[in-house]
Formats: C-alpha cells, sequence, structure tokens
C-alpha cells in the first residue's frame, strides 16, 4: 500500500511527491504526458526561451544607441524552436532524475481515481492511504465559429508554429495574451490584441496597466479593448477575425488567431462530482489543509483554480503534504510576474483592492527614468509603485520596467513580513541597481524622496 498517490506531475505534483518523500512517505506519482506538465513543456519555460530570442532581437535592433554598427539579423524561426524543446527536455530529464533519487514510484499513464483509497492505472490498481489531484488546467476554447479552422490556436500551438505569421491576431489580453503578443511582435509578425475589457492585463494595478498600454502601443501592437470576436471565417487571405467594439464592427486579417481568454481546471477525464469530491464551476472545493470533500483526497494547482501560477502549485503541494504530516505550515506572499516588454511583476494588494478593502493608506511612485543603472542599460521606461496600509504596513508593491521578476523578491518578503514603509526606508540599498527604486518609492509613500520632487509633505 502506498502512504500517498499523486494524480498529476506538473510543478504542483512532483514538488508534493518530493516533499512527501522526505517527510518518509511511500509515494507514487502518476503523470500521463511529461514530467513538469505545462509550466515545463507548453508553458512558463518554452516562453521564456523564445522571450529571450525577442529580447535579443529588440537589443540588436537598438545597436546604434550604443554607439554599435547595425547589423542584419534575421529569426532562425526553427533554430528557436529546436533551442526551446532541449531546455524543457533538460529540465524534464532532470526531474526524472529527481524521482529517482527521492525513491518516488514514478508512472507514465492515465491515473483514474476510483475511490478515496484506490487508483487505476491502466490494468493495475493501487492501493493508498491517501490521494492528491493535481491534474493542472487547459486552455479555455469559447463557442465561436471558425474556433476549428486551420490556425486558430491555443498558447500550444503557438510554440509548435514553424513560420512567424505576417498577422497575428490575439483574443485576449490577459497574461499569455501580451506575453505571446510581445515576443511575436519582436520577431516580426503584425500583432492586434482583442480584449472583451476595458483594460489589458485587468488584474495589474491600475497605475501599471494604462503605462502599460501605451508601451505596448509605441511597440508597434494594435490593441482594441471593449471589443469581442464575434466570429472567425477564411477567405483566400487567410483568417478573417469579426471584432465588435463600441463603434460598430470591422474585420482583421490574420493569418493565426491566438485563443487567450484564460484557462479552466483540468479533471483528467474523471467525474469527480460523482466520486463525492464538490466543485464550483470546474474547480475542486478544498478546506485549510487542501482536502477535497471526499476525505483523504486531496487537490492542489490550477484544479482548484484561484491564482493559476506554478508556483503557487509547488507552494500549495508542500502545504498539502506537510499538513498530511501534521505539520502547521502556509502558502504566504505570492508574487506574480509578467514577462512582457518591458517586464511586469506584482505582490499583495493593487491599491484598487487596498481602496476595496478598505485597507488604504499612503502610496509612493518612482520612475525608472530617474534611475541611473537603468538609464545605462537603455532601459528607462517604467515605474515602481508601493501601496501600504494605514498603520504603514507594505502591504503591495507592483513593478513594471528591468528585471521586474528579480526585483518583486524583495518586495516580496516586505509583504510577507508586514515590513513598515519606515523599516523599509532604513535599508541601504547600493548604488548604481535598480534596486534604488524600490527604496525611492517607498520614500515617496513618506513623503521623502530624494530623486524625485514628492507628492507629499515630508515626515
Amino acid at each position: 500500500m502506498k502512504d500517498l498517490v499523486v494524480i498529476g506531475g506538473g510543478p504542483g505534483g512532483y514538488v508534493a511527491a518530493i516533499r512527501a518523500a522526505q517527510l518518509g512517505m511511500n509515494v507514487m506519482l502518476i503523470e500521463r504526458d511529461h514530467l513538469g506538465g505545462t509550466c515545463l513543456n507548453r508553458g512558463c519555460i518554452p516562453t521564456k526561451a523564445y522571450y529571450k530570442n525577442a529580447q535579443l532581437l529588440g537589443e540588436i535592433q537598438r545597436l546604434e544607441e550604443f554607439n554599435l554598427l547595425p547589423v542584419l539579423t534575421e529569426l532562425d524561426m526553427a533554430g528557436a524552436q529546436a533551442r526551446m524543446q532541449k531546455i524543457s527536455a533538460q529540465l524534464v530529464s532532470g526531474i526524472e532524475k529527481l524521482m529517482k533519487g527521492n525513491g518516488i514510484d514514478w508512472r507514465t499513464g492515465e491515473g483514474v481515481l476510483l475511490d478515496a483509497h484506490h487508483v487505476r492505472i491502466g490494468e493495475e490498481t493501487i492501493e493508498t492511504k491517501r490521494v492528491l489531484l493535481a491534474m493542472g488546467s487547459d486552455p479555455v476554447l469559447p463557442p465561436i465559429e471558425g474556433m476549428d479552422l486551420p490556425g486558430v490556436v491555443d498558447s500550444t500551438g503557438m510554440l509548435a508554429l514553424t513560420e512567424v505569421p505576417r498577422h497575428l491576431v490575439v483574443m485576449g489580453g490577459g497574461v499569455i495574451g501580451m506575453e505571446f503578443a510581445c515576443i511575436f511582435r519582436r520577431f516580426g509578425a503584425q500583432v492586434t490584441v482583442v480584449e472583451a475589457l476595458p483594460t489589458i492585463l485587468a488584474g495589474v494595478d491600475g497605475d501599471l496597466s494604462k503605462r502599460f498600454t501605451v508601451m505596448a502601443k509605441k511597440q508597434g501592437i494594435g490593441i482594441l479593448t471593449d471589443h469581442r470576436v464575434e466570429r472567425i471565417g477564411q477567405d483566400e487571405q487567410g483568417l478573417c477575425v469579426q471584432v465588435t467594439g463600441k463603434k460598430g464592427g470591422q474585420v482583421l486579417q490574420a493569418d493565426c488567431v491566438l485563443v487567450s481568454v484564460g484557462r479552466k481546471p483540468c479533471h483528467g477525464g474523471m467525474d469527480l462530482p460523482a466520486l463525492g469530491i464538490a466543485c464550483e464551476r470546474g474547480a475542486v472545493e478544498v478546506d485549510e489543509n487542501y482536502q477535497t470533500t471526499l476525505p483523504d483526497v486531496y487537490a492542489i494547482g490550477d484544479v482548484i483554480g484561484g491564482v493559476m501560477l506554478a508556483h503557487v502549485a509547488s507552494e500549495e503541494g508542500r502545504v498539502a503534504v506537510e499538513r498530511m504530516a501534521g505539520m502547521q505550515t502556509h502558502v504566504a506572499a505570492v508574487p506574480s510576474c509578467i514577462f512582457t516588454f518591458p517586464e511586469i511583476a506584482c505582490v499583495g494588494l493593487s491599491e484598487q483592492a487596498a481602496q476595496q478593502q478598505g485597507c488604504l493608506g499612503a502610496t509612493g511612485r518612482f520612475l525608472f527614468g530617474a534611475n541611473g543603472k537603468a538609464l545605462t542599460l537603455g532601459e528607462a521606461e517604467g515605474m515602481v509603485k508601493v501601496v501600504a496600509d494605514p498603520c504603514g504596513r507594505i502591504v503591495g508593491v507592483h513593478i513594471m520596467g528591468p528585471h521586474a521578476s528579480d526585483l518583486v523578491l524583495l518586495a516580496t518578503q516586505w509583504v510577507q513580513n508586514g515590513t513598515t514603509l519606515t523599516q523599509a526606508s532604513e535599508m541601504v540599498f547600493p548604488h548604481p541597481t535598480l534596486g534604488e527604486t524600490l527604496h525611492e518609492a517607498v520614500l515617496d509613500a513618506l513623503g521623502r524622496a530624494i530623486h524625485a520632487v514628492s507628492r507629499k509633505a515630508a515626515r
């Protein structure tokens, strides 16, 4: 008998399996495809490999700015794809070695939950004390005419393209849509983003979303907010995307349409409610221990809805098995990163969310354009925004600019530890660094900004 069977080998499942093994559990991990799930094989890692290609292309196009002679550069799409696949394969191989090194019984196949203590894989039935569901999520495909046409793809299909489309239409201005929009714009495609909401990146702090919209348009990305795709057709020129907005409709010509309107929990082909597992809009319901309504069956990651991020699934997996072992751990402050140009990274509450929750105190801002390191890098666009509660505790930090995904690490520590503006202001930041932007934003919230004219009276 196993102590734990994990169904799903993505960032949530394999991390949970490793942590359970560390805690002395006899663990089996079942994955129907490749270890690493969507993140390593069809999401985070492959897109970041393409992101690096796009980043280098952008830098080469700006050589004259750094007094270097311009060169003609053409993207080798096949080579970029091969590099992407090599990186993913290397990471997957590494996880396979981790499974072996931790003594985890790893199986490839479709794991089917029979009841709380039995899982079937192929012709074999495994008896177990507990089961952890970590099947991840699938792309949402809206019921729109033309979704089955050649050239209409989801994020996985985008990574399989062997040529850069001349004109790409992106359905959805969320994280996935805007990342691909930025990457393929630098690859040379004409890009138009169609978003039904009034703004793109709706989950991002309003100040950053507005600024990024302007920056995206400067890069040549067309953005149609408050527009809906009604249908997709085809003619001799390619795909015809019919969109409707407040001022009427129009038809966009495209070689490729990326559908990125969201993701939904994956049940792995199982009828979970029939097994006694409650679900709300497809998301598995869990308690504070990540236990479902079927005792001894747990669930983590995208399958329970909420924030669908790889590192969230990993943390939930860790906490779930530690709770099984009687430990009282929890998931703390969770940062999120968006790999657009420029990068965006956030942790904690936005100004709007703090206002709605009645816990908005001071805010502070600082522009990368006034930071020496950003200027030397030639990446002076963007800003840092700090949000504090009425007691001065930092409850949110929002960064748009160079290396935002790295800068958010310190910000996460601030939010997690309840650091006050005064405490953060007393830190010494080395010069010249991008981190000084965080310090200046904190000082601005206190009315003490040094390298910007403060909007508040000093105190």
